[in-house]
């Protein structure tokens, strides 16, 4: 079984190729597609996670065949939910990575517990987080067990201030006037913006995705920044 493999689909936009480390994510997001994928239930896939059994040497084979590819972490889990707490895992591959000369993609929800290791980020790599709210309570409700919205943004903020690549995924948009918001908020420390569409939800219908589409871009092209459009919100601007 190889540990790294290349996503399909929208996941394509964000990375090449991909690592999981943990089974289940208790950040518990209402909008999170895994659990279909895995043929769960929502209950099932955010009740508990657990640490992968992963045979290092192994690992560290399919790292060094792909030196030069960025990796992704992670696409089916959040690499910094609470178990990467004590399992540290997240840590482990990284190091693996930058032995083997191989540059990390990293996207997660878990706010400050992902600083212990911005010590082993350097140049080429890129350090992101999901902001969706801007709103504390709707962010309580829609990702329970993710980081507060401001402690994403410190932390990207702290991560710039160290000289470590940012971006911010702008995906879902539930909220368009919150996500126009956090552009608005965050372009002076993050690096690069993409910006995507609420799928999988019927109330997504009710929003004029052109209206919120052009204005993203006017806002990120007032600000210098960069920025990718993801296809399911391209096509919207046609």
């Amino acid at each position: 079984m190889s540990y790294i493999y290349e996503p399909k689909g929208k996941a394509k936009e964000y990375g090449d190729y991909a690592l999981n480390l943990y089974n289940g994510c208790t950040h518990g997001c209402r909008y999170c597609y895994v659990p279909a994928i895995r043929r769960q239930s929502p209950e099932q896939f955010h009740s508990e996670a657990s640490a992968r059994n992963i045979k290092w040497p192994d690992l560290m084979k399919e790292i060094k065949a792909h030196t030069g590819k960025p990796l992704f972490f992670c696409f089916m889990c959040d690499p910094y939910q609470p178990i990467d707490n004590d399992r540290k895992l997240t840590r482990s591959a990284i190091q693996l990575c930058k032995n083997a000369g191989v540059h990390i993609y990293l996207l997660t929800k878990g706010g400050e517990r992902s600083v212990r290791d911005f010590d082993l980020l350097g140049e080429g790599d890129h350090y992101g987080a999901t902001l969706t709210f801007m709103n504390r309570t709707q962010s309580r409700e829609w990702e329970p067990g993710a980081a507060d919205p401001e402690e994403r943004m410190d932390v990207l903020r702290k991560a710039n201030q160290r000289g470590i690549f940012t971006w911010a995924s702008l995906e879902p948009v539930i909220d368009p006037v919150q996500s126009l918001e956090i552009i608005n908020r965050c372009h002076e420390f993050v690096d690069l913006f993409k910006v995507g569409k609420w799928n999988h939800d019927t109330r997504a219908n009710a929003i004029d995705w052109k209206a919120f589409g052009i204005e993203a871009i006017r806002l990120l092209e007032k600000y210098g920044k960069k920025y990718y459009i993801k296809k399911d919100l391209a096509i919207c601007l046609e």
